[in-house]
Formats: structure tokens, C-alpha cells, sequence
């Protein structure tokens, strides 16, 4: 089912949890849209061993726009190929749904600045599309995946799930932390009115084991992994101040498991590892001397057009997860690891993931 040997085994360490009650979840149907995505493929997998691993009796249903990548995944899940914003998206659905990852997003940031109505239409319908479906199919836990980009600008150095600043609405970048906000008010909505039962999670940047190996995702973190495994120097196009919260993707995983099965409907929970935050340069640096052992160095080039390739704004804070650890989760997972673990991924996998 997966080539990929620093997943399989960072899987097993999933389902090793003992704070995640995996019983909970015997008999149920799951469904999980954007599910050849990074995280949502990650949990597509995850659930289908653990359905072989504990006897869960699951029935699994993906939703993604890629057929092709549907078929990577295997004949144990029944796949929705459509887009999410179509009305009649899951018409096929019959019967309750138990279970609900909500996992779809236009995530790259060009088409955050290009695209701005693809993302926001894709947000807001696609969410509106999901969450009237789980009013109508009995749904015991739906998660949001939310992201860390909703806090905006703010003054504070630590930000809490209250802790929310300034987007700037005349930038067609902000299409994408607006229609996140957006989205969580619906979920907080539907809620409140029709007492669904809907949990938010703020995914800070993750990467690590799973990532595809893609030449053309523009991610610092994949730029970077890349240039390690080249032995080419980093070429920073912003002076790196801005502070990545990171998170490790089986953590990640942990954190929406843990949400879904203990979290307090309509509350929103950051999934992200402090220990795991730095500064743009900062990573970089780790990179160059902590997983290349110095044979690679750190560059800074800023184009003078740089306002043109949609870069998020700055943001100088870290995220507090007290109201995750209170659920029991914790990280495990600090930066040099998850490139490390990452890098071998890439160099160990004879396919890559969806």
C-alpha cells in the first residue's frame, strides 16, 4: 500500500498514540475531501491501516478533483471525483456519515495572488457544499482544517486561537486567510444553529514525511529540502525575517486525529510545534549546517519585484497550542528532524504521493 518507509513507520507511531481512541471510530463511514492532497492524503492512508490494524470495519470515502491521483490510493476507498463547489458534489453519498475531514484548498500562492476568486469560491462553496451534507448525515465530528494564515498582522510575539489581527482587504492575496476566517465563521454558524457537531484546526506550516516530491511546488520548505539534496547553496528572495510556525506531518496527523475524537465543538485548536518555529533565514541556516553539516550556505537576493510573487506578509509571532496539549497531543518533531526524516523520504520512496 506504501512504498514510502519513513512514513510507514511514522504511521505506526500514529496508531501507537495511546491518547487517540481509535475505537471510537469502529463501524464508521469517514469521509475526507482534498484527499490527495498532502494532509488529507496522509490521513487516507493512516485510517486505512489503522482500519486493517484494529479491526475498524471503516468505510472510507475521498473527494478530490484528480482522478489520476485518486487511483494512487487503492481499492479500499470509495472516491468522489468532482469539485467541491459543484451542488450536487456528493449526491452519491448515501446513508450517515460518521466522520468528516474537510481537508480541500487551493494552497499555492501564486494562484492566491492570480486566482483570487477560484480560491475564495473554492473556500466558501466547497465548505458551505460539505458542512450541508453533514447537517443532513448525522455527523458525530467534523473537522475544518483551518490554517495559521487567519491571525493576519498582529503586535503579539504568542498568539492564542483569540488572538486574531489585521488582513489587509484591498490585497488579492488575503483571498486566501479572508475565506479561511470566512469559512470558520460558517463552520461556527452551523454549529450554533444547527448544533453540528464542528471543530477548526489552524495547521501551521507542515511538512516532512509524505510531501510529494514535487519540482514544481514553490513551498519553502520543498525549495529547501531540495537545494540539501542537490548540495546547492539557498537563495533567499526575502531578507527571511518572517517566522514559519512549523508543524511535522505525522504530528499534524496526531493533532486532527485528536481534535475529531476529543476536541469541544465549535472551538478552534492550532496544530504546530513551537520548538519547530524559526525565522525564514534561520531555517535556511539550520538546513545549510544542521542537515548539510555546512557543505551548503545561505544566499539573500530580493528582486525588486518582489510585491509579485505572492509571498504572505510577515508575521513575527509564535502559536500557542495549550488548548491542544490540554487534549493530551503533543509534537514531536523539531525542524532539523523534519527535514532530515523528509529528505530520507525522498531519497528512500520509489513512487510518489499524491
Amino acid at each position: 500500500m506504501i512504498s514510502n518507509e519513513v512514513l510507514k513507520e511514522d504511521i505506526s507511531e500514529i496508531l501507537n498514540d495511546d491518547n487517540i481512541p481509535f475505537g471510537e471510530l469502529k463501524n464508521s463511514k469517514i469521509l475526507v475531501t482534498g484527499a490527495t492532497g498532502l494532509i488529507g492524503g496522509i490521513l487516507v492512508r493512516t485510517l486505512l491501516i489503522a482500519n486493517e490494524r484494529h479491526k475498524l470495519n471503516l468505510r472510507l470515502i475521498g473527494c478530490s478533483r484528480n482522478k489520476e491521483k485518486c487511483k494512487n490510493l487503492g481499492t479500499d476507498i470509495e472516491f468522489i471525483c468532482d469539485d467541491i463547489r459543484n451542488s450536487d458534489v456528493f449526491s452519491s453519498v448515501i446513508g450517515d456519515v460518521d466522520y468528516i475531514f474537510h481537508c480541500a484548498a487551493i494552497t499555492k500562492s501564486s494562484d492566491m495572488l492570480l486566482k483570487p476568486l477560484s480560491v475564495i469560491t473554492t473556500e466558501v462553496d466547497g465548505t458551505r457544499n460539505i458542512l450541508e451534507l453533514a447537517r443532513g448525515k448525522n455527523c458525530k465530528s467534523f473537522v475544518y482544517l483551518s490554517s495559521m494564515e487567519v491571525y493576519g498582522k498582529t503586535d503579539l510575539k504568542e498568539v492564542g486561537e483569540s488572538d486574531l489581527g489585521f488582513i489587509d482587504l484591498t490585497n488579492p492575496r488575503s483571498s486566501y486567510p479572508e475565506s479561511k476566517r470566512f469559512c470558520e465563521l460558517l463552520c461556527a454558524s452551523y454549529s450554533a444553529e444547527y448544533s453540528l457537531p464542528v471543530k477548526i484546526a489552524r495547521l501551521a506550516r507542515t511538512f516532512g514525511a509524505g510531501t510529494p516530491n514535487d519540482k514544481n511546488d514553490m513551498r519553502v520548505a520543498n525549495q529547501f529540502a531540495r537545494k540539501a539534496i542537490a548540495g546547492e547553496d539557498i537563495e533567499l528572495h526575502t531578507f527571511g525575517n518572517s517566522i514559519a510556525n512549523c508543524c511535522y506531518t505525522s504530528d499534524a496527523i496526531r493533532g486532527l486525529l485528536t481534535v475529531l475524537l476529543k476536541g469541544e465543538n465549535g472551538q478552534a485548536y492550532n496544530i504546530a510545534n513551537p520548538k519547530a518555529s524559526a525565522t525564514i533565514k534561520e531555517m535556511a541556516e539550520i538546513v545549510a549546517n544542521e542537515v548539510c553539516n555546512g557543505e551548503i550556505k545561505v544566499i539573500i537576493n530580493v528582486p525588486e519585484d518582489i510585491q509579485k510573487c505572492g509571498y504572505a506578509p510577515d508575521i513575527g509571532y509564535k502559536l500557542n497550542i495549550e488548548k491542544l496539549i490540554a487534549l493530551g497531543w503533543n509534537p514531536k518533531y523539531g525542524l532539523s528532524d523534519m527535514y532530515k526524516r523528509m529528505i530520507a523520504d525522498w531519497k528512500t520512496s520509489s513512487q510518489q504521493l499524491p
